[in-house]
């Protein structure tokens, strides 16, 4: 199971001095295969994303991805992007831009959708409970889905805060688990 981490500015910072330590203690502290750089707020986007994809690279992060932006991912020469939910439009570009893409699934809809569309992964969530992200979907839902689709890699999302959560999700084998808050932990 790979080990997928997401950053937001409210753990990592907007400031790229900040955010590159805290960053760089993130990869230091823990086993990381795939990282995601999303920020939905701050000004300085683009600066922050470069800083994100040079730490990637100096720790060798097999798969470096860009929330939602393709022509960013393409600019920082990022293996990939995740896409938002409202994005299933955005796969073919993105594909066709040579990136690995992912996209966040909420509904065995939507992973089917994922899938028609050839993305090379999902994310599906809630796993556990979040607050305002709905309804936890639940081990046994996650399961459910791996078995289900069985042609696209799927990504436990939502709630995966402690070495508790990775027990939990391992027995589901997912291709990978993806959280902002885990990799904060020591």
């Amino acid at each position: 199971m790979k080990y997928y981490l997401i950053t937001d500015p409210k753990y990592y910072s907007n400031n790229p001095i900040l955010f590159r330590k805290n960053l760089t203690i993130s990869f230091k502290n823990h086993k990381i295969d795939m990282a995601c750089f999303r920020d939905k707020e701050s000004t300085n986007i683009e600066e922050l994303a470069k800083v994100f994809v040079e730490v990637c690279k100096e720790f060798n992060i097999e798969t470096i991805l860009i929330n939602k932006d393709i022509d960013l991912a393409k600019k920082l020469n990022a293996t990939g992007v995740h896409l938002t939910s409202q994005q299933f439009c955005d796969i073919k570009k993105a594909k066709d831009n040579d990136l690995f893409t992912i996209i966040s699934c909420h509904s065995y809809n939507d992973i089917e959708k994922a899938q028609k569309l050839h993305a090379n992964c999902v994310t599906y969530s809630p796993i556990f409970e979040v607050e305002n992200k709905g309804e936890a979907k639940g081990i046994p839902k996650l399961k459910e889905a791996i078995k289900i689709f069985e042609d696209i890699d799927i990504i436990a999302l939502g709630g995966i805060v402690d070495k508790n959560h990775i027990e939990k999700i391992t027995n589901a084998k997912p291709y990978a688990f993806a959280s902002i808050r885990y990799f904060l932990n020591k």
